[in-house]
Protein backbone atom coordinates (compact mmCIF):
# COMPACT_ATOMS: atom_id res chain seq x y z
CA UNK A 1 0.00 0.00 0.00
CA UNK A 2 1.77 3.29 -1.14
CA UNK A 3 1.93 6.01 1.26
CA UNK A 4 1.55 9.38 -0.65
CA UNK A 5 0.55 11.22 1.91
CA UNK A 6 2.44 14.45 3.54
CA UNK A 7 0.21 13.60 6.94
CA UNK A 8 2.42 11.74 9.33
CA UNK A 9 -0.85 11.98 12.13
CA UNK A 10 -4.25 13.04 12.65
CA UNK A 11 -5.68 14.82 15.26
CA UNK A 12 -9.50 13.11 16.60
CA UNK A 13 -11.61 15.86 17.48
CA UNK A 14 -14.42 13.53 19.34
CA UNK A 15 -17.42 13.44 19.38
CA UNK A 16 -19.02 16.48 18.18
CA UNK A 17 -20.69 18.94 20.68
CA UNK A 18 -19.84 16.87 23.34
CA UNK A 19 -17.34 20.15 24.73
CA UNK A 20 -16.61 20.08 28.48
CA UNK A 21 -18.47 16.55 28.93
CA UNK A 22 -15.11 14.92 28.89
CA UNK A 23 -14.89 13.87 32.63
CA UNK A 24 -18.17 12.25 32.12
CA UNK A 25 -18.19 10.34 28.76
CA UNK A 26 -14.56 9.20 30.29
CA UNK A 27 -16.34 7.48 33.59
CA UNK A 28 -19.67 6.68 31.15
CA UNK A 29 -17.59 4.88 28.95
CA UNK A 30 -15.25 3.17 30.65
CA UNK A 31 -18.13 1.20 32.82
CA UNK A 32 -19.18 -0.21 29.22
CA UNK A 33 -16.07 -1.04 28.23
CA UNK A 34 -14.98 -2.50 31.20
CA UNK A 35 -18.83 -4.52 31.51
CA UNK A 36 -17.86 -5.46 27.81
CA UNK A 37 -14.68 -7.05 28.70
CA UNK A 38 -15.76 -8.89 31.80
CA UNK A 39 -19.80 -9.92 30.35
CA UNK A 40 -17.96 -11.51 27.37
CA UNK A 41 -15.02 -13.41 28.70
CA UNK A 42 -17.60 -14.87 31.46
CA UNK A 43 -19.66 -16.28 28.26
CA UNK A 44 -15.85 -18.04 27.25
CA UNK A 45 -15.22 -19.38 30.45
CA UNK A 46 -19.14 -20.62 30.90
CA UNK A 47 -18.86 -22.36 27.25
CA UNK A 48 -15.53 -23.81 27.50
CA UNK A 49 -15.98 -24.74 31.32
CA UNK A 50 -19.33 -26.97 30.25
CA UNK A 51 -18.80 -29.97 28.36
CA UNK A 52 -22.86 -29.77 27.46
CA UNK A 53 -22.15 -26.52 25.84
CA UNK A 54 -19.74 -27.86 23.58
CA UNK A 55 -21.58 -27.62 20.40
CA UNK A 56 -22.00 -26.41 17.30
CA UNK A 57 -24.20 -23.28 18.41
CA UNK A 58 -21.91 -22.00 21.58
CA UNK A 59 -18.92 -22.80 19.42
CA UNK A 60 -20.11 -19.61 17.10
CA UNK A 61 -20.94 -17.87 20.51
CA UNK A 62 -17.78 -17.78 21.36
CA UNK A 63 -16.50 -16.62 18.52
CA UNK A 64 -18.94 -13.34 18.63
CA UNK A 65 -17.66 -13.07 22.14
CA UNK A 66 -14.19 -12.96 20.77
CA UNK A 67 -15.12 -10.85 18.16
CA UNK A 68 -17.07 -8.55 20.87
CA UNK A 69 -13.80 -8.15 23.33
CA UNK A 70 -11.86 -6.63 20.53
CA UNK A 71 -14.49 -4.91 18.62
CA UNK A 72 -14.45 -1.86 21.03
CA UNK A 73 -10.80 -2.22 21.72
CA UNK A 74 -10.27 -0.91 17.97
CA UNK A 75 -11.74 2.28 19.49
CA UNK A 76 -12.03 2.39 23.03
CA UNK A 77 -8.93 2.76 24.76
CA UNK A 78 -7.74 5.52 22.51
CA UNK A 79 -10.46 7.66 22.90
CA UNK A 80 -10.57 7.02 26.87
CA UNK A 81 -7.25 8.33 26.59
CA UNK A 82 -7.70 11.68 25.25
CA UNK A 83 -10.96 11.89 27.17
CA UNK A 84 -8.76 11.80 30.64
CA UNK A 85 -6.80 14.54 29.05
CA UNK A 86 -3.99 13.43 27.35
CA UNK A 87 -3.13 14.10 23.37
CA UNK A 88 -5.32 13.78 20.88
CA UNK A 89 -3.05 12.73 18.16
CA UNK A 90 -3.07 9.49 16.03
CA UNK A 91 -0.11 8.44 13.84
CA UNK A 92 -1.12 8.09 10.15
CA UNK A 93 -0.07 4.09 10.88
CA UNK A 94 -2.49 4.17 13.88
CA UNK A 95 -5.17 5.55 11.71
CA UNK A 96 -5.22 3.39 8.96
CA UNK A 97 -4.77 0.31 11.63
CA UNK A 98 -8.05 1.99 13.33
CA UNK A 99 -9.69 1.56 10.04
CA UNK A 100 -8.61 -2.03 9.51
CA UNK A 101 -9.72 -3.58 12.20
CA UNK A 102 -12.52 -2.01 12.83
CA UNK A 103 -14.26 -3.38 9.47
CA UNK A 104 -12.64 -6.59 9.68
CA UNK A 105 -14.23 -7.13 12.90
CA UNK A 106 -17.20 -6.15 12.23
CA UNK A 107 -17.54 -7.40 8.37
CA UNK A 108 -16.44 -10.64 10.50
CA UNK A 109 -19.22 -10.51 12.86
CA UNK A 110 -21.57 -9.60 9.96
CA UNK A 111 -20.74 -13.27 8.17
CA UNK A 112 -20.76 -14.82 11.85
CA UNK A 113 -24.31 -13.75 12.24
CA UNK A 114 -25.39 -15.02 8.67
CA UNK A 115 -23.43 -18.79 9.56
CA UNK A 116 -25.34 -18.31 13.22
CA UNK A 117 -28.60 -18.27 11.25
CA UNK A 118 -27.94 -20.96 8.97
CA UNK A 119 -26.79 -23.11 12.65
CA UNK A 120 -30.24 -22.56 13.35
CA UNK A 121 -32.09 -23.28 10.61
CA UNK A 122 -29.93 -26.57 10.26
CA UNK A 123 -30.86 -27.46 13.38
CA UNK A 124 -34.31 -26.31 13.30
CA UNK A 125 -35.50 -27.91 9.85
CA UNK A 126 -32.93 -30.68 9.97
CA UNK A 127 -32.51 -31.70 13.20
CA UNK A 128 -31.86 -35.86 13.12
CA UNK A 129 -29.05 -34.71 10.16
CA UNK A 130 -27.56 -31.24 12.69
CA UNK A 131 -24.44 -33.57 14.01
CA UNK A 132 -23.51 -34.81 10.42
CA UNK A 133 -24.20 -31.19 8.38
CA UNK A 134 -22.54 -29.32 11.32
CA UNK A 135 -19.37 -31.47 11.59
CA UNK A 136 -16.42 -30.30 13.24
CA UNK A 137 -14.70 -29.91 10.00
CA UNK A 138 -18.02 -28.06 8.86
CA UNK A 139 -17.71 -25.44 12.15
CA UNK A 140 -14.21 -24.66 12.26
CA UNK A 141 -14.70 -23.90 8.28
CA UNK A 142 -17.34 -21.42 8.71
CA UNK A 143 -15.44 -20.05 11.78
CA UNK A 144 -12.31 -19.50 9.87
CA UNK A 145 -13.95 -18.65 5.91
CA UNK A 146 -15.90 -15.83 8.42
CA UNK A 147 -12.69 -14.31 9.15
CA UNK A 148 -10.47 -14.53 6.00
CA UNK A 149 -13.76 -13.04 3.92
CA UNK A 150 -13.52 -10.59 6.59
CA UNK A 151 -9.74 -9.44 6.20
CA UNK A 152 -10.70 -9.52 2.29
CA UNK A 153 -13.39 -6.60 3.14
CA UNK A 154 -11.52 -5.03 5.36
CA UNK A 155 -8.24 -5.27 3.31
CA UNK A 156 -10.25 -3.58 0.08
CA UNK A 157 -12.13 -0.77 2.10
CA UNK A 158 -8.27 -0.15 4.07
CA UNK A 159 -6.43 0.30 0.61
CA UNK A 160 -9.25 2.11 -1.05
CA UNK A 161 -8.97 4.70 1.19
CA UNK A 162 -5.59 5.00 2.34
CA UNK A 163 -4.36 5.32 -1.28
CA UNK A 164 -5.86 8.62 -1.34
CA UNK A 165 -3.08 11.64 -0.98
CA UNK A 166 -3.36 13.44 2.83
CA UNK A 167 -1.56 16.73 2.36
CA UNK A 168 -3.75 19.01 4.40
CA UNK A 169 -5.95 19.53 7.14
CA UNK A 170 -5.35 16.14 9.58
CA UNK A 171 -8.20 17.09 12.01
CA UNK A 172 -10.67 13.94 12.83
CA UNK A 173 -13.98 15.28 13.24
CA UNK A 174 -14.88 11.95 15.03
CA UNK A 175 -13.54 9.96 17.61
CA UNK A 176 -12.08 7.32 15.67
CA UNK A 177 -10.83 6.90 11.92
CA UNK A 178 -13.35 5.71 9.80
CA UNK A 179 -14.20 5.89 5.70
CA UNK A 180 -16.53 8.86 5.82
CA UNK A 181 -14.47 11.19 7.98
CA UNK A 182 -11.38 10.34 6.31
CA UNK A 183 -12.48 10.57 2.56
CA UNK A 184 -13.24 14.61 3.84
CA UNK A 185 -9.84 14.99 4.73
CA UNK A 186 -8.03 13.76 1.34
CA UNK A 187 -6.40 16.34 -1.06
CA UNK A 188 -8.18 14.92 -4.00
CA UNK A 189 -11.46 13.79 -5.97
CA UNK A 190 -13.20 11.35 -3.98
CA UNK A 191 -16.70 11.02 -5.34
CA UNK A 192 -16.23 7.96 -7.55
CA UNK A 193 -14.19 6.18 -4.19
CA UNK A 194 -16.92 7.07 -2.08
CA UNK A 195 -19.69 5.64 -4.21
CA UNK A 196 -17.55 2.20 -4.78
CA UNK A 197 -17.29 2.31 -0.90
CA UNK A 198 -21.36 2.51 -0.36
CA UNK A 199 -21.82 -0.12 -2.80
CA UNK A 200 -19.03 -2.22 -1.34
CA UNK A 201 -19.90 -1.36 2.73
CA UNK A 202 -24.07 -1.90 1.63
CA UNK A 203 -23.75 -4.97 -0.59
CA UNK A 204 -22.08 -7.31 2.05
CA UNK A 205 -24.07 -6.34 4.88
CA UNK A 206 -27.26 -7.06 2.49
CA UNK A 207 -26.48 -9.93 1.25
CA UNK A 208 -25.62 -11.26 4.46
CA UNK A 209 -29.17 -9.92 5.75
CA UNK A 210 -30.66 -11.73 2.78
CA UNK A 211 -29.24 -15.35 3.55
CA UNK A 212 -30.14 -14.77 7.45
CA UNK A 213 -33.80 -13.81 6.23
CA UNK A 214 -33.76 -16.95 4.10
CA UNK A 215 -32.35 -19.10 6.89
CA UNK A 216 -35.43 -17.50 9.61
CA UNK A 217 -37.85 -17.82 6.21
CA UNK A 218 -37.22 -21.72 6.83
CA UNK A 219 -37.41 -21.52 10.00
CA UNK A 220 -40.20 -20.48 11.16
CA UNK A 221 -42.35 -22.46 8.27
CA UNK A 222 -41.10 -25.51 10.49
CA UNK A 223 -41.71 -23.94 13.41
CA UNK A 224 -45.48 -23.41 12.29
CA UNK A 225 -45.58 -27.16 11.77
CA UNK A 226 -44.71 -28.32 14.92
CA UNK A 227 -48.06 -29.52 16.41
CA UNK A 228 -46.95 -28.74 20.25
CA UNK A 229 -47.31 -25.60 21.82
CA UNK A 230 -44.27 -26.66 24.14
CA UNK A 231 -42.20 -27.40 21.23
CA UNK A 232 -42.86 -24.14 19.42
CA UNK A 233 -42.07 -21.76 22.02
CA UNK A 234 -38.58 -23.94 22.41
CA UNK A 235 -38.03 -23.61 18.94
CA UNK A 236 -38.91 -20.11 19.21
CA UNK A 237 -36.76 -19.27 22.21
CA UNK A 238 -33.55 -20.76 20.49
CA UNK A 239 -33.55 -18.30 17.86
CA UNK A 240 -35.04 -15.03 19.88
CA UNK A 241 -31.99 -13.95 21.13
CA UNK A 242 -30.11 -14.17 17.55
CA UNK A 243 -32.76 -12.42 16.08
CA UNK A 244 -32.31 -9.67 18.97
CA UNK A 245 -28.56 -9.37 18.51
CA UNK A 246 -28.97 -9.17 14.62
CA UNK A 247 -31.00 -5.89 14.88
CA UNK A 248 -29.13 -4.33 17.42
CA UNK A 249 -25.88 -4.93 14.60
CA UNK A 250 -27.56 -4.00 11.55
CA UNK A 251 -29.58 -0.85 13.02
CA UNK A 252 -26.68 0.80 13.31
CA UNK A 253 -25.02 -0.06 9.71
CA UNK A 254 -27.82 1.19 8.46
CA UNK A 255 -28.21 4.57 10.11
CA UNK A 256 -24.47 4.90 9.83
CA UNK A 257 -23.24 4.11 5.74
CA UNK A 258 -26.70 3.66 4.35
CA UNK A 259 -28.36 7.47 4.75
CA UNK A 260 -27.69 10.13 1.87
CA UNK A 261 -27.37 12.91 4.22
CA UNK A 262 -24.72 12.13 7.01
CA UNK A 263 -25.57 13.72 10.87
CA UNK A 264 -21.73 13.87 12.64
CA UNK A 265 -23.85 13.84 16.11
CA UNK A 266 -26.11 11.02 15.41
CA UNK A 267 -23.29 9.45 13.34
CA UNK A 268 -20.75 9.60 16.45
CA UNK A 269 -24.04 8.29 18.59
CA UNK A 270 -25.43 5.72 17.03
CA UNK A 271 -21.31 4.62 16.58
CA UNK A 272 -20.78 4.27 20.21
CA UNK A 273 -23.78 2.22 20.61
CA UNK A 274 -22.67 -0.08 18.08
CA UNK A 275 -19.12 0.00 19.38
CA UNK A 276 -19.87 -0.50 22.67
CA UNK A 277 -23.48 -0.87 23.91
CA UNK A 278 -24.12 -3.57 21.31
CA UNK A 279 -20.86 -5.89 22.21
CA UNK A 280 -21.82 -5.32 26.12
CA UNK A 281 -25.58 -6.22 25.62
CA UNK A 282 -24.85 -9.25 23.68
CA UNK A 283 -23.86 -11.27 27.16
CA UNK A 284 -26.84 -10.30 28.65
CA UNK A 285 -29.04 -11.36 25.50
CA UNK A 286 -27.58 -14.80 24.91
CA UNK A 287 -27.66 -15.64 28.75
CA UNK A 288 -30.65 -14.59 30.12
CA UNK A 289 -32.86 -16.57 28.54
CA UNK A 290 -31.01 -19.46 28.26
CA UNK A 291 -30.77 -22.05 30.86
CA UNK A 292 -27.65 -24.25 29.72
CA UNK A 293 -25.47 -20.61 30.22
CA UNK A 294 -26.83 -19.64 33.04
CA UNK A 295 -26.31 -22.90 35.13
CA UNK A 296 -22.72 -22.76 34.14
CA UNK A 297 -22.10 -18.61 34.12
CA UNK A 298 -23.48 -19.92 37.93
CA UNK A 299 -20.59 -22.14 38.63
CA UNK A 300 -17.67 -19.82 36.95
CA UNK A 301 -18.87 -17.26 39.33
CA UNK A 302 -19.09 -19.92 42.32
CA UNK A 303 -15.34 -20.50 41.38
CA UNK A 304 -14.35 -17.03 41.00
CA UNK A 305 -15.65 -15.97 43.66
CA UNK A 306 -13.89 -19.16 45.65
CA UNK A 307 -10.75 -18.29 43.99
CA UNK A 308 -10.91 -14.73 45.18
CA UNK A 309 -12.03 -15.14 48.58
CA UNK A 310 -8.92 -17.73 49.04
CA UNK A 311 -6.42 -15.05 47.97
CA UNK A 312 -7.61 -13.26 50.23
CA UNK A 313 -7.10 -15.18 53.19
CA UNK A 314 -3.96 -15.96 51.94
CA UNK A 315 -2.92 -12.53 52.12
CA UNK A 316 -4.81 -11.18 55.01
CA UNK A 317 -3.52 -14.22 57.18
Amino acid sequence: MKNLSAVTEFILLGIPHTEDLETMLFVLFLGCYVFTLMGNLLILLAIVSSTRLHTPMYFFLCQLSVCDIFFPSVSSPKMLFYLSGNSRAISYAGCMSQLFFYHFLGCTECFLYTVMAYDRFVAICYPLRYTVIMSHRVCAILAMGTSFFGCIQATFLTTLTFQLPYCGPNEVDYFFCDIPVMLKLACADTSALEMVGFVSVGLMPLSCFLLILTSYSRIVCSILQIRSTEGRRRAFSTCSAHLTAILLFYMPVVLIYLRPTPSPWLDATVQILNNLVTPMLNPLIYSLRNKEVKSSLGKVLHHLGFLADRLYRENTS
